[in-house]
């Protein structure tokens, strides 16, 4: 279990002023959050992206691209979409400058 010297040092850490009188409960939630996290943990393993040693397949998750079957026309809709946007100049939405 998480000591309440601990929370006071993640307090002074954190810069938050907690009286004596919280320290007991704050270390009890503190210590079901890690236990919840750890549960985690231990449920998701190794999920993730595969080590180098690892070929496709063999674990991790793989980002899963496909071929976009139906493109539309480039510029297609462009006129449509111009016509809804607020402003406009020389074919692009025009926005406040931000710097």
């Amino acid at each position: 279990m998480i000591s309440k010297d601990d929370i006071k040092k993640l307090a002074d850490l954190a810069r938050i002023e907690i009286e004596d009188s919280e320290l007991e409960g704050l270390a009890k939630e503190v210590d079901s959050i890690l236990g919840y996290v750890g549960q985690i943990k231990s449920v998701v393993g190794n999920v993730g992206f595969p080590s180098p040693d690892q070929g496709e397949g063999q674990g991790g998750v793989l980002n899963v691209m496909r071929e976009d079957e139906n493109p539309n026309e480039s510029g297609a809709y462009t006129k449509e979409l111009l016509a809804e946007a607020p402003e406009t100049e020389r074919g692009f939405i025009k926005v406040k400058k931000i710097l």
